[in-house]
């Protein structure tokens, strides 16, 4: 065996190891939806039982409203993905092509909110929304996510790469700079928005904390909120608890699989200078 083919080798194993790190929690997860509570607790763990069973997702399914948390789920995460995708490009678009007095000033200033943690002011939001008559309701849950400073940040970083000829060219035709944005800059940007909308969509999806504090009955719970509750009013029963896990997750998944390029790309573009 040549040096090289020895290196490839080498390299390919331990990508091996670090996929199979990645992956065993998932597949654990997996696994133990299907198994009977004695098998999940029982010590030593193992990875397989002897018998599998349906029943941990029949009893997810039966003990809470599920599909009520995931309606929940999409209505809120799909709102947030199309306003805060929409409202992000625009301001990233001026950030980037337009020249106003005090840009650079107002886009370091969006670039330090992303350095205050939702905790700081999770408090001022919750009086906020609660005195606008908005708290637990889905226009409370989304308003508050329909701009991000990441989604800012990210879309001026693409259209800065973008060359000026082609507005130049737009603005002889006599187009104003919304229909610029419009009908030469969307157009370019399909895989910035795709790969924004990703992102939007992950973070949204999974977020515990943000719906928690802003809805208060059970039938606006979204799914990690609803699941949080199913798992500390039933403490004992890890099997329901893992199956809902399961059910949260493979949206996702199938979205990852489907536009994972956009998501690799998008981590690229996030990084992107002028």
């Amino acid at each position: 065996m040549t040096n090289k083919k020895y290196k490839t080798l080498v390299g390919r194993v331990a990508l091996f190891v670090v996929l199979l790190l990645i992956a065993f929690p998932f597949i654990w997860l997996f696994i133990s939806s299907f198994k009977y509570e004695k098998d999940i607790i029982s010590f030593p763990p193992r990875i397989f039982a002897d018998k599998y069973t349906f029943d941990n997702y029949v009893k997810v399914w039966t003990t809470i409203p599920l599909v009520n948390y995931i309606k929940n789920t999409v209505i809120f995460a799909g709102g947030v993905v199309l306003t805060s995708v929409f409202f992000d490009s625009l301001a990233g678009y001026a950030f980037a092509r337009m020249q106003f007095k005090g840009k650079s000033a107002l886009f370091y200033f969006v670039l330090l909110t992303m350095m205050i943690p939702f905790q700081v002011f999770m408090i001022p939001l919750f009086i906020e929304i609660n005195q606008l008559g908005l708290l637990d309701t889905y226009a409370g849950l989304i308003i508050p996510r329909m701009t991000t400073a990441f989604g800012i940040f990210m879309m001026r970083s693409f259209f800065v790469a973008l060359p000026k000829d082609l507005e130049e060219a737009a603005r002889i035709d006599g187009l104003n700079e919304f229909q610029i944005f419009i009908k030469i800059m969307l157009p370019l940007a399909k895989p910035a928005f795709l790969s924004l909308g990703i992102f939007t969509l992950m973070n949204n999806w999974n977020d515990l904390l943000y719906p928690l504090i802003l809805t208060s009955s059970t039938e606006m719970r979204t799914l990690p909120a609803g699941l949080s509750l199913f798992s500390g009013q039933n403490i004992s029963f890890y099997g329901p608890v893992m199956a809902g896990t399961v059910i949260s997750m493979l949206p996702l998944l199938m979205i990852y699989i489907f536009a994972q390029k956009y998501f690799v790309q998008s981590s690229a573009m996030a990084g992107m200078k002028e």
